[in-house]
């Protein structure tokens, strides 16, 4: 039996690989949702977690923590719709971003995935929303890896420092599935993503992390456990729960950190 303990006892047992976690499964995905989309401008594709409603749920509480950044004394961690900049890792379809949009965020957008067909696909979802309105805020959308592209891809002009609100839809669930290893043979993906997005949110930024694999729990060991200074839980979603043996629980978790 694999050992799915994490290298040096850091973090919860790894999960056993699958084909959601190649790029293979991912290009073929999104191939076949551009033919969709082409056919049929309608059909954007897959909205991950739509079941759970977690696209409006995450923009809601990011509208809700922007609104208190016009108070008095607004929290450290609120961002502004109008200026701030949102980076979206493994966009897919970029409809998360085009939500946000949509909602009245006006800062920088950018989409980024491993995956050609996504960026494709996404940039073909901007172009029929572009021609529905009159005047559509741009969102960039570029091919990038972020377990291994080079970071200044990323980081550069305003947000050389790194962007104000990061988000995760299912991005880390996926790397969380990969088999691939680190150059030594040893790490997976998983264990090094931590390290590598947290380099691309600013000092005092938001990181906001979606997930059906992993408990709230799990998700704050991930990102805000052990002794390495980086993030610290400043926020949730709730989602609908349920009981089943006498135990309660939901079918995602959204889980908001800050940069510290």
């Amino acid at each position: 039996m694999a050992d799915n303990r994490c290298v040096g006892g850091h973090g919860p047992a790894q999960l056993e690989p699958s084909d959601l976690g190649t790029k293979e499964y991912w290009d073929k995905l999104y191939t076949s949702e551009l033919r969709n989309h082409a056919a049929d401008p309608s059909d954007i594709g897959t909205v991950w977690f739509d079941d759970s409603d977690a696209e409006t749920k995450v923009v809601d509480f990011l509208s809700d923590l922007a609104s208190s950044s016009s108070l008095p004394s607004p929290p450290p961690d609120a961002p502004c719709k109008e200026t701030a900049s949102l980076l979206d890792l493994g966009c897919g379809n970029a409809s998360l971003l085009f939500t946000l949009r949509a909602a009245g965020w006006t800062g920088r957008a950018r989409g980024v995935d491993y995956s050609p067909q996504s960026i494709a696909l996404a940039r073909q979802v901007a172009a029929s929303k572009a021609a529905e309105a009159d005047s559509p805020l741009p969102v960039e959308l570029a091919e990038w890896d972020v377990v291994a592209g080079p970071l200044d891809a990323v980081l550069d002009g305003a947000q050389a420092r790194g962007w104000d609100v990061v988000l995760d839809k299912g991005t880390f669930d996926a790397v969380s599935l990969s088999d691939e290893r680190d150059a030594r043979g040893r790490r997976r993906p998983c264990e090094a993503y931590r390290d590598r997005v947290v380099r691309v949110v600013r000092p005092a930024g938001l990181l906001v992390v979606t997930s059906c694999n992993w408990t709230e729990p799990e998700l704050v060991e991930w990102f805000a456990g052990g002794h390495r200074p980086g993030f610290a839980v400043t926020g949730r979603v709730r989602y609908r729960t349920f009981s089943f043996g006498g135990v309660k629980g939901q079918t995602i978790s959204t889980v908001c950190f800050r940069k510290l």
